[in-house]
């Protein structure tokens, strides 16, 4: 029997950049690329469609999530055409006796949310899916057998094995949502290449997710049995360097023939911008409009370009000027004048040149100077002078989360958690 699906991943909804002008717009990618992807599937037809993990952002969404997901979802469940998903790391809550919103579409019918269950000895069990109850890890779609494993952390190559002997039937595919090392750039929740091997052996189709950049694995003797689609829409700084899209399947007679469908991602640029040897604030500005202009001048003026850039801008050099004189509100209206972005990154890496000589550095740049003033602050204090260290690490990773606009509230509960155990051992 012939089967056509789309396997896509990492999908990302309800990202944005919080207390942002652009925070709406940004908010919208996410779901207009899902509705793009829905559209193909209705328009190619498709048997099913595969999401590998990283539906949502983070797994406490807001209500507004919640309902602009079942709108974008509604038109497959209207054709009768199963949207079949795994948990990622970014889906999980992490109250497990809490039912999470994954398992909320599964019960209504929106998605097929595959999760095994584990026997006695640590092994799996995958259950034939319970249409009514929205649960189980094994579905039939014609004579393919589609098995479904969400993240399962950092060790996850351990699990192949359980996996394997679990799996008792022919013409398999899992979804996974794991990365391949040397292919994907996460750092956790990866396992080897040679450890992928035995799942190729007993899976004809491994779709993965977790990784933000496309790829495909390959057996020892070339045969390709991994798929990677990466994430359709840019999520991190970076991610502008990877193609974007999704994978178009057409199986037939144990053949998977796969078409990587590009998708239309926000624009996104990474800026250097060298400042070298400039004597003043002033000057530097002028440097860094007449380089912003040469660089990012275009892209407002792309033909059917309309939508604002993302910006990751890096300023590096020495300079014979504090580099706190050149603020970030000041950076940010050169480039409101250039190119109107979306939403900026800034990293000042500059430093500091005495005024007296361009050969006498005092090699410190503005993240050492930063360290140095919150480091006096603490330390002037008896109640945090005995780990000045880790308080400075503590304080700076809470800045960035609020400068990066995307900070989650268990993930600022989980800094000040970490602050009030820094403070009991002082």
């Amino acid at each position: 029997m012939a089967v056509r699906f789309i396997h896509t991943a990492d999908i990302h909804l309800g990202k944005t950049y919080r207390h942002s002008s652009g925070e709406a717009a940004r908010y919208n990618d996410f779901f207009r690329t899902l509705a793009a992807i829905v559209a193909d599937a209705l328009a190619e037809q498709v048997d099913f469609v595969l999401i590998a993990g990283d539906l949502f952002h983070t797994g406490q969404i807001l209500p507004q999530t919640f309902a602009r997901t079942i709108e974008t979802l509604q038109p497959l469940k209207d054709a009768n055409i199963p949207c079949i998903a795994v948990e990622g790391n970014h889906d999980w809550i992490h109250r497990r006796d809490s039912i999470s919103w994954m398992e909320a579409l599964s019960q209504m019918g929106y998605l097929r949310l595959l999760r095994p269950s584990r026997t006695e000895e640590g092994g799996y069990h995958f259950v034939p899916f319970d249409e009514e109850q929205g649960v189980g890890g094994h579905l039939l779609v014609g004579d393919l057998n589609i098995y479904g494993l969400g993240y399962v952390g950092a060790q996850a190559g351990n699990h192949v094995e359980r996996i394997c002997e679990a799996v008792t039937t022919d013409h398999n595919l899992l979804l996974f949502h794991v990365g391949i090392w040397s292919f994907s750039p996460v750092e956790i929740g990866n396992m080897k290449p040679e450890e992928s091997l035995p799942l190729a052996e007993r899976f004809e189709y491994l779709a993965l997710g977790h990784g933000h950049k496309p790829y495909i694995v390959e057996t020892p003797e070339g045969r390709p049995y991994g798929f990677n689609p990466g994430s359709p829409e840019r999520v991190n700084f970076g991610e502008q360097k990877y193609e974007k899209g999704y994978y178009l399947v057409n199986m037939e007679k144990e053949r998977f023939d796969h078409e990587f469908r590009s998708t239309d991602p926000r624009p996104m640029q990474a800026v250097v911008v060298d400042l070298d040897g400039a004597s003043d604030a002033e000057q530097a500005l002028g440097i860094f409009r007449d380089h912003l202009t040469a660089v990012l001048g275009s892209l407002s003026e792309r033909a059917g370009e309309h939508r604002r850039p993302l910006i990751d801008l890096k300023l590096k050099g020495k300079v014979a000027f504090h580099p706190f004189e050149l603020s970030r509100e000041q950076l940010r209206t050169v480039l409101d004048e250039v190119c109107q972005p979306l939403h900026v990154e800034i990293r000042n890496q500059l430093s500091l040149v005495s005024r007296g000589s361009a050969e006498e550095s005092s090699g410190k740049s503005l993240a050492d100077i930063e360290q140095e003033v919150l480091r006096e602050l603490i330390e002037a204090s008896s109640d945090y002078k005995e780990r000045p260290d880790e308080l400075v690490e503590l304080s700076l990773a809470i800045r960035d989360l609020v400068l990066r606009g995307e900070v989650e509230d268990d993930e600022l509960l989980a800094l000040l958690e970490r602050s009030e155990k820094i403070e009991g051992k002082s």
